[in-house]
């Protein structure tokens, strides 16, 4: 580190804080050259995720977009705030932890939908009309057909 008063490069740290959220630390430093002290802050350098569209297009992760997405296929159904951000959390820490620079779209929403079909049927079933774009009732019914088919086997297994 250079310092910013004589440009000399040793310095030695004479404190070190974290900041609250524990992203940044901040360090006091005294100049071993002219005794001048000064302040540096240290974080974690933030990579940009690109999501990779079906087309090839390519377009920095924006977590808003699943959030609106799973807003709108839970309209008017009895799922509140809380559980709509908790989902979305779950989803981008998921993302973050599983890739590093990029992620195909598919699996984004499949990850939206795989949530969605623990949260609420309606919504889900929203969501997956728009996600999967049924090109006509046949694939929207095996969709359901796969759905009601799922919901029984978990309740002959003891789940919801």
């Amino acid at each position: 580190m250079r310092c910013p008063f004589c440009g000399h490069k040793t310095d030695k740290v004479v404190d070190s804080r974290e900041s609250e959220d524990g992203a940044v630390i901040r360090r006091r430093r005294e100049c071993m050259g002219c005794g001048k002290r000064f302040t540096t802050y240290e974080h974690i350098e933030d990579v940009p995720l690109f999501v990779v569209k079906r087309d090839g297009r390519r377009e920095i992760f924006d977590r808003n977009k699943i959030l609106n997405g799973i807003i709108k296929a839970c309209e008017k159904r009895p799922v509140s705030i809380e559980q709509i951000e908790k989902l979305v959390d779950s989803i981008e820490k998921d993302i973050r932890a599983g890739y590093d620079t990029e992620i195909q779209a598919e699996a984004i929403g499949e990850k939206v939908m795989d949530g969605l079909s623990r949260l609420d049927d309606v919504a889900y079933v929203r969501f997956a009309s728009v996600y999967r774009q049924f090109k006509d009732v046949r694939e929207f019914m095996k969709e359901l057909e796969q759905l009601i088919s799922t919901q029984a086997k978990a309740k002959k297994g003891g789940g919801k």
